[in-house]
């Protein structure tokens, strides 16, 4: 009997060591099928339906939707988002919550799918099924890849299809025939339909065939390179052209402008890095490694890291053998589509954005490598069995971690972090990070409130697909409440200093951090706990003096403004509270912000909730408001502030901006009734802006179009399509940088950080400013500098430098008295038809001019440059002249063109 169970017994074992890939796709398949309706829907769904839509109108021939689409979308390839369509419409779905759930099934199933092929491939490197197994295992247990695996359609098919490249590209050099070679073509073609980035699989296989080639013993043989290689470039061409209807008319446009998008996506909006708030197309270069690092389970790093070096070492060990095709080479591939792509988006300063997602395709090659790595160091102890047993059950208990951390972030594993960064202390990673800026959470904070309160229904106010995301039962006690008039609960970001927050929030346990809320519009809806801290905050509040007086009054206290309003009507109109930065703001957002929409993604706003008669709003200021604020009280529409009640500027820092400008008033000449005040200003960070105030300012005024026209010294630092003119020409509202408040008008334009010659600005047919910054010191340092190695074209009380395109004006030793009177300038030039028809009969430009204008004084030194038309010049001459006196002195230069 016992040598039959010991043979059953290695029976079973065997069987399991064959098949343990698909028997782990099917586990976690089930698992899948189980939990794929616990997860919100992501935001691009509705955006990927509605881009398949247009594609499958388009193939049969009813609309041409492609051509008008939004740019952003129809760039977007549809070979998976189509068969989810068709699949939605073949079973007659139309409920949001089936169509969602069937979505989400089928992108895990495909995900599930790469990861089989995943196993394939480690199995073929290593030999080793052990290695293939953990290879499958690391692919399924990533925590943050799992949940985007039901909710993301865009880039966790494009990693699961990287995946099945791969092994299609290993699987085609191994054979070396044409069939696996137009496999492999249709694979690349599908995969660049998904992503444009996958074109660089297209040029590795292009380059590996061309060292084949160089490398082939025969003229029969790189003849067969040749033929097999052509039928890979010619099937990825024929199924990416198949696969993108919007390349059927103009495949040239498609492809540059992809591309084009792939290096500078125009969205740009705000993101929490680090503890700092950056526009997405200014992230640091280490950014998407960075985000790699800290949510990539710790072993899966170590491992990796591990594998890459040895790579590596192999490589550099024997680096002919390395052109050779090979197991050694197929290695530096992975490593190669490892680091290239996010080293290209640092260099190339890409727009990215939620975490390293636009990356999660390099997790394919770097598990391959960590597998690689695991087998080295287990190959290490070779001849040590427990050692051996050792390493391995290290790995297997990092995958168990890994295995524990999914199930209890289940269904939030969007939010993983592991041990490199502080989950424990209470609002760290909320304040550095952006958590759920998908808001993925939503559903699980409806799903507590219901379970908290059976048989209950509730109005709530948020996006409408939140609630579609609920199945249809738990739906039905919900009723969406518009514009949130009537609503008992609202959807709300995480805001840190809420004292609600403890209350009906999904709390991530193991990262003490709050993700999302359902906030209570009724002082009878909030648990005795949150009652009982708005009561204190309103104690605390009225016990001191309103910042503000108006319809709410408003109360500070450290970083906390609180909005009070005694004997609110029960029937009032709702309202939201508003506390904005006023740009730019050097410790906070960059003044980039201002291009971004400082309104809305520099500011935190809140509604009120009702303790018996008494109306009560707190916000909670992020550490980095600093400076002005405008805090302001709008009523509510249907999805957004409808009309602006009040809104007050206030300095958190006095003395603020409106006593500055008061201040500079005191010192610059009178303006006009109907002008504006435009001052000239440096911030706290160094950099120039201007500042517009007007005392009684109507709202036409506040609204009117203002032109700004900035010179700079140098044409080269404007953008190519102004280098003809020489003028960074800009039209906005005040209402764009500024705020009205109490009947005055402030605003605040930063300005470029390039030398500016001159600025004008206005409001066309109204009034106009001409304003000359102050020189930089260190600029003129800078330009000093420059000058000491040359010689002057003339000597004067000034000495004379021509210098790429610009005459410039050197006094060694200088005072006051020595730039106060004017500067002529008569440029005479080659031909007298390049000047205006005005000065042709004079045969000279007159370009007199203030020391001031141009430039400045520093250590004693006093340096002016002034930029000399474009046309070619034939002499100058210039000096200093006092008006009524005559010429103090004159000097002649010859021209330089």
């Amino acid at each position: 009997i016992l040598p039959r169970l010991a043979d059953r017994r290695q029976a079973a074992l065997s069987f399991l060591i064959a098949h343990g890939g698909l028997m782990v796709c099917a586990l976690f398949l089930l698992a899948g099928l189980m939990a794929a309706g616990d997860y919100d829907i992501g935001p691009d769904a509705a955006n990927q339906r509605q881009t398949a839509a247009a594609n499958w109108d388009y193939i049969l021939g009813r609309a041409n939707r492609i051509a008008s689409y939004y740019y952003h979308d129809r760039v977007y390839g549809v070979a998976f988002e189509l068969p989810l369509l068709l699949a939605e419409r073949a079973l007659g779905l139309e409920d949001d919550y089936s169509i969602h759930r069937l979505r989400a099934t089928l992108t895990h199933l495909f995900f599930v799918i790469g990861g089989f092929f995943c196993y394939r491939l480690a199995w073929r490197l290593f030999d080793n099924r052990l290695l293939a197994l953990f290879a499958l295992l690391v692919y399924l247990l990533h925590p943050r890849i799992y949940a985007h695996s039901f909710l993301n359609s865009k880039d966790l098919p494009f990693l699961a299809l990287f995946a099945i490249a791969l092994y299609l590209l290993e699987r085609a050099f191994r054979r070396d025939t044409p069939g696996a070679f137009a496999l492999l073509g249709i694979g690349v073609g599908l995969l660049i339909n998904l992503r444009i980035m996958g074109v660089m699989l297209l040029f590795a296989v292009v380059a590996m065939r061309g060292l084949d080639w160089l490398y082939a013993a025969s003229r029969p043989e790189r003849k067969g390179v040749l033929r097999n290689g052509g039928l890979f470039v010619l099937a990825a061409g024929l199924t990416l052209y198949a696969a993108t209807p919007y390349a059927w008319t103009n495949p040239g446009d498609y492809l540059a402008t992809s591309l084009r998008l792939t290096v500078d996506h125009p969205g740009v909006v705000l993101q929490l890095f680090q503890g700092k708030w950056l526009p997405t197309n200014a992230v640091p270069p280490h950014y998407a490694v960075t985000w790699f690092a800290i949510t990539t389970p710790p072993p899966v790093l170590l491992l990796g890291g591990v594998g890459a070096v040895a790579a590596l070492a192999a490589g550099l060990r024997r680096p002919g053998a390395v052109f050779r095709n090979g197991r050694r080479r197929f290695l530096l591939l992975l490593l190669a589509c490892f680091l290239l792509p996010p080293l290209a988006a640092a260099l190339l300063g890409s727009n990215q954005y939620d975490d390293w997602r636009h990356f999660y395709f390099l997790y394919a090659p770097f598990l391959l490598l960590a597998a690689g790595g695991l087998g080295g160091l287990a190959g290490a102890w070779a001849g040590r069995r427990p050692q051996r047993a050792g390493v391995y059950g290290l790995a297997g208990l990092g995958l168990g971690l890994a295995l524990m951390q999914l199930a209890q972030l289940h269904p939030l594993q969007h939010i993983y972090f592991n041990f490199l960064v502080d989950r424990t202390t209470p609002e760290y990673l909320r304040t550095r990070y952006h958590l759920d800026p998908w808001h993925l959470a939503a559903r699980t904070a409806l799903e507590q409130l219901l379970a908290s309160h059976p048989g209950k229904t509730f109005a709530v106010r948020g996006p409408r697909h939140r609630l579609a995301a609920l199945p249809p039962a738990v739906r039905r006690r919900l009723r969406p409440a518009g514009g949130g008039r009537n609503a008992d609960y609202e959807l709300v970001s995480g805001e840190p200093g809420r004292p609600d927050q403890a209350f009906n929030y999904r709390y991530g346990r193991l990262y003490n951090n709050a993700l999302i809320g359902l906030r209570p519009r009724q002082g009878a809806l909030l648990p005795p706990a949150a009652a009982a801290a708005y009561q204190e905050i309103y104690r605390q509040a009225v016990a001191g003096e309103p910042i503000i007086h108006a319809d709410y009054d408003v109360y500070r206290q450290g970083q906390r403004l609180t909005f009070v309003k005694e004997n609110c009507p029960p029937d009032r109109r709702d309202a939201i509270f508003a506390a904005r930065v006023f740009p730019p703001n050097p410790e906070g957002p960059p003044p980039d912000l201002a291009e971004v929409s400082w309104y809305v993604a520099a500011g935190v706003s809140n509604h009120e909730v009702r303790l018996g008669d008494t109306c009560l709003a707190v916000i909670q200021l992020p550490a980095y408001f600093r400076g002005d604020l405008v805090i302001s009280q709008s009523n509510l529409g249907r999805f957004r502030p409808a009309g602006l009640v009040w809104a007050e500027l206030y300095s958190l820092s006095p003395p603020g901006l409106r006593e500055h400008i008061a201040q500079l008033r005191q010192a610059a000449p009178p303006v006009p009734p109907h002008a504006f005040a435009v001052f000239l200003d440096q911030d706290a960070g160094g950099g120039y802006r201007l500042l517009y105030a007007k005392e009684s300012c109507a709202p036409a005024e506040y609204e009117a179009s203002t032109f700004l026209h900035i010179i700079p010294e140098n044409r080269g630092d404007l953008p190519f399509y102004q280098w003809q003119s020489g003028v960074d020409n800009r039209e906005f509202p005040l209402s764009r940088y500024g705020v009205r408040s109490g009947g005055e008008c402030m605003a605040v334009v930063p300005l470029p950080d390039y030398p500016i010659a001159a600025i004008l600005t206005g409001q066309g047919g109204g009034w106009e400013r001409n304003l000359y910054p102050p020189a930089d010191p260190e600029r003129l340092r800078a330009a000093y500098a420059a000058l000491s190695a040359s010689q002057p074209a003339a000597r004067a009380d000034f000495d004379l430098y021509l210098q790429e395109g610009r005459l410039m004006y050197l006094r060694e030793s200088c005072v006051a008295a020595d730039m106060a009177a004017g500067f002529f300038l008569h440029i005479i030039p080659v031909d007298a038809a390049d000047l205006p028809a005005e000065r042709q009969a004079a045969g000279f430009a007159n370009r007199d001019f203030d020391f001031a204008r141009w430039g400045g004084a520093f250590d004693g030194k006093c340096l002016a440059t002034v930029p000399l038309p474009e046309y070619p010049i034939k002499a100058i001459r210039t000096g200093q002249y006092v008006p009524g006196q005559g010429e103090l002195w004159a000097a002649a230069v010859a021209g330089e063109r």
